[in-house]
């Protein structure tokens, strides 16, 4: 009777614990556990788990942009040329599956923006200006669905600044040759006021003041910059990439001296 009694106790053990296993196993799960690790600053090991809710759930919009947020994060500091090429195709590849699971939704649009700006730097210009049309497509949808979003602000004023400073060559060729037209909306006023939106929007983000920065330089507005860069320097570390930014701000203010 005694071992009968063992051999149960330890199946319904077994039992239950496979039960917690499981659990830990829906996407819900793993979206929670994927939080967790992404507010450490552990974007590689939340984006496993992230993958496994997709796993579980392949429709899971939530789990398909943070997906997408976490493969762009790891990418953008990425050295080796070849995984950071990958880590973006990765992050376009989940925001457009986010967009299939939810069109209304600001994140999916962002993300894929996002992901299809950085996936653009890598290529010659004339297919980034083939990209460039998508990224303000994929940025004013985000800001459709949500007005104030800071990324999709930041986005818009990084587009503009990026139209900007390519030469004027390559900006009549963009407009009238390959498809550019959208680029005659292009201007630095709109650099300026899209990326002080996104810092007025979120203040903490440090990534915000960066790219605000070098805009203000980019204008000979030297006190401005100088105050931008300082605040990336002083600011509190809350993403994973801000000991990159910072670096960045520290190199930028340098020079400006």
């Amino acid at each position: 009777m005694t071992f009968r009694y063992l051999r149960l106790a330890a199946a319904l053990t077994f039992g239950a614990a496979t039960a917690r296993v499981a659990a830990a196993q829906s996407a819900s799960e793993h979206i929670a556990l994927g939080d967790q690790l992404q507010a450490q600053m552990k974007p590689a090991e939340a984006l496993v788990h992230y993958q496994a809710a997709v796993q579980a759930d392949s429709m899971s919009y939530e789990a398909l942009w943070k997906a997408s947020r976490d493969a762009g994060d790891i990418a953008e500091f990425e050295a080796d040329a070849a995984k950071r090429k990958e880590l973006y195709r990765t992050a376009e590849n989940y925001a457009q599956r986010a967009i299939a699971a939810n069109a209304t939704d600001a994140e999916g649009h962002f993300y894929l923006a996002r992901a299809l700006g950085k996936v653009a730097l890598t290529l010659g210009k004339r297919d980034r200006v083939k990209y460039a049309g998508r990224v303000r497509d994929e940025a004013m949808a985000a800001l459709k669905a949500n007005p104030t979003h800071a990324g999709a602000l930041h986005v818009m004023g990084r587009w503009n600044a990026e139209v900007m400073r390519l030469d004027g060559f390559s900006r009549f060729m963009a407009k009238n040759f390959l498809g550019g037209k959208v680029f005659n909306e292009a201007s630095w006023d709109n650099a300026k006021r899209y990326l002080e939106q996104s810092v007025d929007v979120d203040p903490g983000r440090l990534t915000h003041h960066l790219d605000l920065g070098q805009i203000y330089a980019d204008l000979g507005e030297k006190d401005k910059a100088k105050a931008q860069f300082e605040a990336v320097i002083n600011g509190k570390e809350t993403d994973y990439n801000d000991k990159f930014y910072k670096r960045e701000a520290t190199a930028a203010l340098n020079k400006l001296s």
